[in-house]
């Protein structure tokens, strides 16, 4: 049996070196749920020990990467279906996914087929390269959408790749960017239509699949180890914050209005 058949919201395809991830829940717009978070956190082990890979592409089914987490189900209770019914929060889960991303040494190609929101804009720019469809959206509306900390690794990654002002605004404000916007400020790679984004990022894994292995990977992670001092830095603190925000009336509120589709009135209590 294949290692990755366990996979459920995940389907893996590996052919000349190169595996295709793809977030495979279509009919959610392939919403970050309590099981795909999970399967976020083991598949860079079992890709790592798979010697039939050299490279990763990470893209999502359907007309979209992912809109991240299910706002409809946090108004319900603090996490929402990414949480178990009863189930604490435990932030050293969230820096699992975050880390074991980083340290697969084979280099991992976003292929951005369409919004790219949350928690999955974020997985997508801890990849090494990216390609975005033109008319696709990236953006962490923790703040703006659901009154939370942007804290499962937005505060991480966007200051890196776009500078610390930049960053705030985009985070704080909700900002999503189409991919011309995101290739123009550095936060995106590549930028082409949406039919040619797979084909573009197989063709950049391919050529890295069979590069020279070894100086393709340790370049990564010697780089990654700035990624990696980022999330030492600010992760714990930043994902502490974001479960208090969980007990604020502005993520009831905004969570509620989501529902109800209304603008949310923040600050009423």
């Amino acid at each position: 049996m294949s290692r990755y058949a366990k996979y459920e919201c995940l389907t893996v395809e590996v052919a000349d070196k190169v595996a295709t991830v793809t977030l495979n829940r279509p009919q959610a717009r392939n919403a970050i749920n309590q099981k795909l978070i999970r399967e976020l956190r083991t598949i860079w082990d079992d890709l790592g020990d798979d010697h039939a890979v050299n490279a990763v592409v990470l893209t999502g089914a359907g007309d979209y990467f992912s809109v991240g987490g299910d706002v409809k189900a946090m108004s319900e209770r603090p996490g929402g279906d990414v949480l178990e019914e009863g189930e604490v929060h435990d932030p050293m889960i969230s820096r699992r996914a975050v880390t074991r991303q980083l340290e697969l040494d084979k280099p991992i190609i976003a292929a951005i087929n369409g919004d790219a929101i949350g928690l999955a804009a974020t997985h997508a720019l801890l990849s090494d390269i990216s390609v975005m469809a033109e008319d696709a959206r990236i953006g962490d509306t923790h703040v703006s959408r659901v009154g939370l900390v942007a804290g499962d690794g937005g505060t991480v990654i966007w200051p890196l790749l776009v500078g610390i002002n930049k960053a705030k605004e985009f985070l704080m404000r909700g900002t999503l960017l189409n991919g011309r916007e995101a290739e123009r400020l550095g936060l995106v790679n590549h930028v082409v239509s949406r039919a040619e984004v797979l084909k573009k990022a197989r063709e950049i894994a391919l050529e890295l699949a069979h590069g020279p292995t070894w100086a393709i990977r340790w370049t990564k992670l010697s780089i990654n180890q700035i990624v990696k001092d980022r999330v030492n830095m600010l992760l714990e603190a930043s994902m502490a914050l974001e479960q208090v925000t969980f007990e604020t009336a502005d993520h009831k509120e905004a969570t509620t209005a989501f529902k109800e589709k209304r603008r949310p009135k923040f600050g009423q209590a």
